[in-house]
């Protein structure tokens, strides 16, 4: 099955070097072993492979397996320079289609999942299509598949909302605090020109003000980490909310808040359906 799975991508390679072709992949959150075979084999055939990965192991295991691999990190600002992401992004997305529009298969090989908080995958994606060329993404193992096993909560229980921390502060989003609340780059929480890499205590502290709303100011929240690599731990540490603003926070920190209430039935919905509360389980 293996074989004629490989046979079938590179039948698609052949064909795409007349047409060009765009395949964005995820590698997961550790090294190499996170990734699917499918991603791996398109690496393994592509012309050109552009990178955006955490560390140096996971750079050389891709040039490991293909001649020709770019990195995109350096399309970021350098430390002495103010650069919007936005022109970081698009330049990416420059490189990427300059290769793909000569006939090329392209691969862009993310860390994680290549569609979620990556959006140079959807940006280069839609402009590859717009200009008629095929091109598609492979789901990775991402950071919230990590955060459930690693943290053994099954979300189906009591559900859960997500939100980019940022988003969740300057929309008026209302959360349920019956269910698990997931606030992705917490460390940038409130920075939202796009040109810096930080936020600061004071707008970690509107932050707590803003969801003390809805939990208590002594509520446990978790400040979680996908481990990167095989002999890495993830970093699971549990404080209470209001001591957010003065705990460590990386790019890679994701914020879970636990629900504070637990669930009440609808009794419109049972007397509606036929079902009395002392069936529910």
């Amino acid at each position: 099955m293996l074989k004629a799975q490989n046979t079938e991508i590179t039948s698609q390679s052949e064909q795409s070097k007349n047409v060009g072709r765009l395949v964005c992949v995820g590698t997961g959150m550790h090294l190499a072993g996170q990734i699917s075979t499918l991603s791996k084999s398109y690496i393994e055939i592509a012309d050109v492979v552009f990178s955006l990965v955490t560390d140096g192991f996971a750079a050389r295991w891709l040039d490991a397996i293909n001649a020709d691999v770019r990195s995109l990190q350096s399309f970021y600002a350098k430390p002495d320079e103010v650069k919007n992401r936005r022109d970081t992004y698009s330049e990416m997305v420059n490189a990427i289609l300059a290769e793909v529009r000569q006939g090329k298969l392209v691969v862009c090989a993310f860390y994680g999942h290549p569609g979620i908080f990556a959006c140079v995958a959807h940006m280069a994606i839609k402009q590859a299509r717009a200009e008629g060329f095929e091109s598609n993404m492979l789901p990775g193992i991402s950071a919230e598949a990590c955060l459930w096993a690693d943290l053994g909560i099954d979300p189906a229980n009591v559900g859960h909302q997500s939100f980019e921390a940022t988003q969740f502060l300057l929309y008026n989003h209302i959360p349920n605090n019956c269910t698990h609340l997931l606030l992705w780059q917490i460390a940038l929480a409130g920075e939202h020109t796009l040109t810096q890499f930080s936020t600061t205590t004071a707008k970690l502290e509107i932050l707590v003000e803003h969801l003390s709303q809805w939990y208590p100011l002594e509520h446990p929240v978790v400040i979680y980490e996908a481990a990167t690599l095989p002999f890495q731990q993830p970093r699971i540490d549990t404080i209470a909310l209001s001591d957010l603003p003065f705990a460590e926070l990386r790019s890679i920190s994701t914020l879970m808040i636990p629900p504070s209430k637990k669930l009440t039935l609808n009794q419109q919905i049972l007397d509606k359906l036929g079902i009395t509360a002392d069936t529910i389980g």
